[in-house]
């Protein structure tokens, strides 16, 4: 009987092994962190949740934005982003071309949304 149970726990503690492993693999924060890493660009976002950020990762740049909802013509929609950074240090060598391609790529999840970056970000791009 110990025998019995004691193979059942092993098996219970091998299925928690594997579902922990499961879920620290497919965690979108993880993958947010491992792009920033790799300086390689990652959007994560709750498109139906409109009250949490959004984050992306540009070139090693951790951006959040603020999103703010609000009518179009036809319906509620999210109509402002305020793009912020946390550490400026981190947008060493980033272009005005670049911060052009992430607002074409915020307005293609977010196609009603007007995008607006803040301090340091506001003075190169001018808005």
């Amino acid at each position: 009987m110990i025998i019995i149970l004691f193979r059942v726990f092993i098996i219970i503690a091998i299925v928690i092994l594997l579902y922990t492993a499961h879920q620290y693999y497919h965690n979108p924060r993880r993958k947010l962190w491992n792009a920033k890493k790799n300086n390689k660009f990652f959007f994560l976002d709750e498109k139906d949740n409109s009250k949490k950020n959004l984050q992306f990762v540009y070139r090693g740049c951790l951006f959040e934005g603020e999103k703010y909802l609000g009518t179009t013509e036809e319906s509620f929609n999210v109509v402002n982003i305020h793009i912020f950074v946390h550490d400026p240090s981190e947008l060493l060598g980033i272009t005005k071309d670049e911060l052009t391609f992430l607002e074409e790529e915020i307005h293609n999840h977010y196609p009603h949304a007007k995008v607006n970056w803040k301090h340091p970000i506001d003075q190169l791009t001018g808005s």
